[in-house]
């Protein structure tokens, strides 16, 4: 029953994901807001209501280690999953735009995170800074694609999370549609926050139940079955765009979502809870909030130095996160094979990557 209960609130939070972010956004294009804008705002946060209705209902419910778990997981998922899988598929080149902009401030909003948790709480004020700083880059967004020329537009759109995909579904409605009427964008938007509200107290509830039957933290599951399952738009969005070849949307899918999570979805989570805030758990501190801040720091040096991930580097980054989960689960299950397994990756692994990663950077340079 439970792990129907899990399935179903994964479904329901993808639909509900999809069905928000059809009605808000064609509610925005109803009062004139460009379709760019809309995919650099309202899209880009609806891949990240999953992780927001996840995270909101853990703290309703008094499980913060989640909502703090949800968030790192996913982002960790993101970066090394589902950017190592698209890249295996293709290699990513990666638009100028997104190099100069987007990335930097993925990495910079997670450093900050980083600092915020290292005292081992997230206080609502902080929360609120988190959100108050969502606000100022959509609000940046969207004076700057005002001020963008039709050509420039054009490429912002490509590196916009699904923009592209976005607009041609605009495009392809005609304004006599049922979906152009305010009645039916405000339904839809109302469907959509039911779905997710829904599917995210099915999905907490059957986590919670799955932990204490493998004997695993709450923590645990957050960064892997729960941050995985929220991440699914974003896994659809960019392997669709990678097969497409359109490659800008598979990155620009990624690292808007990340700074999406980290903003909107942990401001969010912070100013809910209230009181102190979002306690931290310890072995977040101590290894999850660090790989973290690794995975964001390791997309610099390869887009840009060469603006492209390629599938060695894709292997590379998807061989990690199957690393990551598997020390998670050794360690969770105080496995025998842990301290092997955590001697190899530190003394052959890791330095074996650095090297290689260092030498790739020359050569790109040179």
């Amino acid at each position: 029953m439970h792990l129907f209960l899990f399935v179903a609130g994964l479904v329901s939070l993808v639909l509900g994901a999809n069905v928000l972010v059809r009605g808000a956004s064609k509610l925005a294009l109803s009062f004139g807001i460009s379709p760019l804008v809309v995919g650099l705002t309202i899209v880009a946060l609806g891949t990240s209501a999953p992780e927001i209705a996840v995270s909101v209902a853990s703290v309703l419910e008094g499980k913060t280690d989640m909502a703090i778990g949800n968030v790192v997981g996913s982002n960790i998922f993101n970066v090394l999953f589902i950017l190592g899988l698209s890249a295996l598929i293709v290699p990513l080149v990666v638009h100028r735009q997104l190099i100069r902009q987007e990335v930097p401030i993925m990495f910079g909003v997670t450093l900050l995170m980083v600092l915020m948790a290292m005292d081992g709480q997230l206080t609502p004020w902080e929360g609120g800074l988190l959100v108050a700083l969502l606000v100022a880059y959509t609000s940046f967004l969207v004076v700057q694609s005002r001020r963008e020329t039709a050509a420039d537009r054009a490429a912002a759109q490509a590196s916009a999370s699904g923009s592209d995909e976005f607009e041609a579904e605009l495009q392809a409605s005609p304004p006599g549609a049922w979906d152009a009427k305010l009645p039916a964008q405000l339904a839809l938007m109302a469907v959509g926050l039911a779905l997710l509200v829904l599917g995210s107290d099915w999905l907490v509830n059957a986590a919670v139940v799955f932990a204490k039957a493998l004997g695993v933290s709450d923590v645990v599951i957050a960064l892997t079955i729960v941050a995985a399952g929220t991440s699914m738009p974003e896994v659809a969005t960019s392997i669709a765009a990678a097969l497409k070849g359109e490659r800008d949307i598979a990155v620009g899918n990624v690292v808007g979502s990340n700074i999406f999570n980290i903003l909107g979805c942990l401001g969010i989570s912070g100013v809910v809870a209230g009181g102190a805030g979002l306690v931290v758990a310890p072995s977040l501190l101590a290894f999850d909030i660090w790989v973290m801040l690794a995975v964001a720091l390791a997309c610099l040096p390869m887009f840009i130095t060469g603006g492209e991930i390629a599938r060695w580097e894709g292997s590379v980054f998807a061989g990690y996160y199957v690393a990551y989960v598997s020390y998670l689960i050794l360690a969770a299950q105080q496995h025998d094979a842990l301290g092997a397994f955590s001697s190899v990756m530190l003394s052959f692994v890791v330095p074996l990557t650095v090297i290689t990663l260092v030498v790739s950077v020359v050569r790109r340079r040179a």
